[in-house]
C-alpha cells in the first residue's frame, strides 16, 4: 500500500541523487551562501566595467564627447549616492545581525535549540545577508572605477553601467529585508517552526529507498568482515548511499549499516557489516559516512519527532506552563505517525542498477517511533486536560489508520494515559471530563 500523508496525497518517490549530502551540509553552513555571493558579484563587475570602458571608446571613436561629458557629470552624482550606499549597507547588515540573534535566542529558549538549525537553514536569511554583502562589495568596487579626468577625451572608464547596477542591488536588498523581517518574525512563532520541523520530516521521509522486503534484511547471509570508525567522535549525520552502492557493487558485497542515523559514534566502534566477501579497501570508503555534532534532517526519520516532543516537554514544564503549544506539538506528531502508519519500517535497502541489494540501513520501527512521539509528552499529560484529551483523541485516530499489527503500542499508551490520570486526578467528574478525546484540546 502507498504511503499517504495527511492530505491524502502519497509521499513522492525520489531517486537519490549523489550530491545530496554536500548540497545538505552545505545549507546547514552560514558562510557558503554569502561567499559564493561576493565572488558572484566581482565576477558581475567586471563585466559592467568591461561594458562602460567599451561604451567610452564607442564615444571617442566616434567623436560624441558631449555625450561622454553628460556621463561624466552624470558619474559624479552617481558617485555619491554609491559612497553612501557603501556606509549604509554596513548599518543594515549590522542590523539584520541583531535581529538574527535576538531571534535565535529567543527560539532556544522558548522552544528548544535543536530550532536554530531552522535559521541557520533559512533560505531567506542567508539570502538577505549574501546581497547585502555583495551589494557592499560591489560599491567599494565601483568606487575605484570612477576617473578623476574631467575631460572627455581623456577619460578611460565612466561608472554608468556599475551605477545602476548597484542601484538595482539596493533596490534588490531592501526587498530581500522586507522578506527577511516577515521571515523572522514567522519562524519566532511556535506554529510557523512546528510546521517547518513536520515539513522536514515529511522530506526526510520521502527521500528513503525503498523498504527491504520480507525477510531480506535477516537473510544477507553470515558477516564475512567488520569495518571500524576511524574518525572522530560525533553523530552520525547520514551516509553517501549512492558511493556506497558502488562500492559493494564493484566489490560484489552487501554492506550493511550497523549504526542508525543520529546515532552517536565513537572511534574502534563497528560501523559497517560486510556480507558476501572481504571489506572493501579504507580508501573506498572514505566520505561515505559523516560525522558531527548534531543531528539532522537529511536521512533521519526520527529527527522531526525528537524536536517535537521536545517542544511538548517544555511547554508542559513548570515554569512555562503552555499546553497549547503541546497540543500544537502533538497535532504533527500525530500527522507525521498518520503519514507512515502503514509504511514498512525497521529497515530501508538502496540497490545498484540491476535492483540488486547492496546497502542496508536500520530505520526506527513503527513502536520505537510512537514512544518517541507520546512518552515524555504523556508523562506531563496526566494533570493538563487539555493535552490528555487532545492525546486521546490522537491514539483513537491512529488505532482506525493503523494495521492490526500496529495497534499494541497505542493501546499501550491509551492504557498508560489513563492510569496516570487517574492518579492524578481524584475528582470522578474531573477525571472523566480529562479522559475525553478531543482534538483541540479544550476548544
Amino acid at each position: 500500500m502507498s504511503d499517504w500523508m495527511v492530505t491524502g496525497s502519497p509521499l513522492p518517490r525520489r531517486r537519490a541523487r549523489a550530491l545530496s549530502p554536500l548540497r545538505e551540509h552545505l545549507r546547514d553552513t552560514f558562510w557558503f551562501a554569502p561567499t559564493a555571493a561576493m565572488a558572484g558579484v566581482l565576477v558581475v563587475w567586471l563585466a559592467a566595467q568591461e561594458l562602460d570602458a567599451a561604451l567610452v571608446r564607442s564615444l571617442q571613436d566616434a567623436g560624441d564627447y558631449d555625450t561622454l561629458a553628460e556621463l561624466l557629470r552624470f558619474a559624479d552624482d552617481a558617485k555619491a549616492v554609491v559612497s553612501a550606499v557603501g556606509s549604509a549597507m554596513m548599518t543594515f547588515i549590522g542590523v539584520v545581525f541583531s535581529i538574527s540573534l535576538v531571534a535565535v535566542q529567543m527560539a532556544s529558549g522558548q522552544f528548544t535549540p535543536r530550532v536554530v538549525r531552522l535559521f541557520v537553514r533559512s533560505r531567506i536569511t542567508k539570502a538577505t545577508f549574501a546581497v547585502f554583502l555583495a551589494t557592499f562589495v560591489l560599491t567599494l568596487l565601483v568606487l575605484t572605477s570612477y576617473d578623476g579626468n574631467p575631460d572627455p577625451r581623456a577619460a578611460t572608464s565612466v561608472p554608468l553601467v556599475q551605477s545602476v547596477l548597484t542601484l538595482l542591488m539596493v533596490a534588490l536588498s531592501l526587498v530581500l529585508f522586507v522578506m527577511y523581517v516577515n521571515g523572522t518574525l514567522r519562524l519566532m512563532r511556535v506554529s510557523h517552526v512546528i510546521a517547518r520541523i513536520a515539513a522536514e520530516t515529511f522530506r526526510a521521509a520521502a527521500l528513503m529507498p525503498a523498504p527491504a522486503r520480507d525477510g531480506e534484511a535477516d537473510g544477507l547471509g553470515p558477516v564475512t568482515a567488520w569495518v571500524a570508525h576511524e574518525g572522530r567522535a560525533g553523530v552520525l549525520r547520514d551516509v553517501h548511499s549512492a558511493r556506497l552502492v558502488r562500492v559493494a557493487r564493484g566489490h560484489g558485497v552487501v554492506l550493511r549499516l550497523v549504526p542508525r542515523i543520529g546515532d552517536f559514534l565513537v572511534p574502534g566502534t563497528p560501523v559497517l557489516a560486510v556480507h558476501g566477501g572481504a571489506a572493501p579497501p579504507r580508501r573506498a570508503l572514505r566520505y561515505t559516512l559523516s560525522v558531527g555534532v548534531e543531528r539532522t534532517f537529511h536521512q533521519d526519520l526520527a529527527f522531526g519527532l525528537r524536536q517535537l516532543s521536545d517542544i511538548g516537554l517544555r511547554a508542559l514544564s513548570p515554569a512555562v506552563n503552555d499546553p497549547t503549544t503541546a497540543v500544537q506539538a502533538l497535532d504533527r506528531v500525530v500527522q507525521i505517525l498518520a503519514a507512515l502508519a502503514r509504511r514498512p519500517l525497521d529497515a530501508v535497502v538502496d540497490r545498484d542498477r540491476r535492483g540488486a541489494a547492496r546497502l542496508v540501513r536500520s530505520v526506527p520501527g513503527w513502536a520505537e517511533l510512537v514512544d518517541l512521539g507520546f512518552t515524555e509528552v504523556r508523562g506531563c499529560a496526566a494533570e493538563a486536560p487539555q493535552v490528555s484529551r487532545r492525546l486521546l483523541a490522537g491514539l483513537d485516530d491512529l488505532l482506525l489508520l493503523v494495521p492490526p499489527e500496529r495497534r499494541e503500542p497505542l493501546l499501550r499508551h491509551r492504557e498508560l494515559l489513563r492510569q496516570a490520570v487517574e492518579r492524578a486526578t481524584p475528582a470522578p467528574a474531573d477525571r472523566a471530563f480529562a479522559l475525553r478525546p478531543d482534538r483541540q484540546g479544550i476548544g
